[in-house]
C-alpha cells in the first residue's frame, strides 16, 4: 500500500469523451455495505452490478469514473447531478463481491433507496487502490470528487447535461449500452 501518486487536475481528453465513452447504465438504488455515509462521511447510491452486465459492460475495468446521473423518485421531477463512482472490489475493505457505488455530488437530506438512477459515464479517473488508512481513502475520494467537478466543468463534458437519455421517460430499468 503506497501513497497515492499525484495526478492530473482533470480526467479525460479536453475535446470530450472518447470511445468507449459515454457509457449508459441504469438501475434501481439498493442498499450497499453501509460504509459510505456512516463510516466515511461520503454517501453513495449503489446499483446492482447486474446493471453493468446488461449491454456488455461486465468487463469494465475496476476503478474510479466520472460523469452525470439522473435520479427518478416517485412523484418528483427527474434531476441531473454530477457524479463520481467506484466500480470494483474496494481493496481497503477486502470485498469479496464487486460493487458499483455512485457518489452524487449533491447533498441529500434523505435516502432514496428504490429510486431509479441513470448513469452517463463520461470518463475514467484512476484505478482502484488499497490504502494504509481510512483517512487516506477519504482524502483520495474527496480528490476524485474535485477531479470530477473540474472535468465536468469543461464545455464538451458540461454539454452532456442536455443528453435526452438522462431525462427520458423510458429506460429506467436496469440497462447498459
Amino acid at each position: 500500500m503506497a501513497t497515492p501518486p499525484s495526478r492530473p487536475l482533470t480526467a479525460g481528453p479536453a475535446e470530450g469523451p472518447e470511445s468507449p465513452y459515454p457509457l449508459r447504465v441504469s438501475g434501481k438504488v439498493v442498499a450497499g455495505f453501509g460504509r459510505g455515509s456512516k463510516e466515511l462521511g461520503i454517501p453513495t447510491a449503489n446499483i446492482p452490478v447486474s446493471g453493468l452486465s446488461v449491454g456488455g459492460h461486465e468487463e469494465i475495468e475496476s476503478g474510479i469514473y466520472f460523469g452525470l446521473a439522473s435520479l427518478k423518485e416517485d412523484n418528483k421531477e427527474v434531476e441531473i447531478y454530477q457524479m463520481v463512482m467506484s466500480i470494483g472490489w474496494n481493496p481497503y475493505y477486502k470485498n469479496t463481491n464487486r460493487s458499483v457505488e455512485v457518489h452524487l455530488l449533491h447533498t441529500f437530506p434523505y435516502d432514496f433507496y428504490g429510486a431509479h438512477m441513470k448513469l452517463l459515464i463520461l470518463g475514467y479517473i484512476r484505478p482502484e487502490r488499497d490504502y494504509d488508512s481510512k483517512d487516506a481513502l477519504i482524502a483520495d475520494i474527496k480528490e476524485d470528487a474535485e477531479v470530477a467537478k473540474r472535468s465536468l466543468a469543461r464545455g464538451p463534458y458540461s454539454a452532456f447535461t442536455e443528453e435526452s437519455w438522462l431525462r427520458a421517460e423510458g429506460g429506467w430499468e436496469e440497462v447498459g449500452s
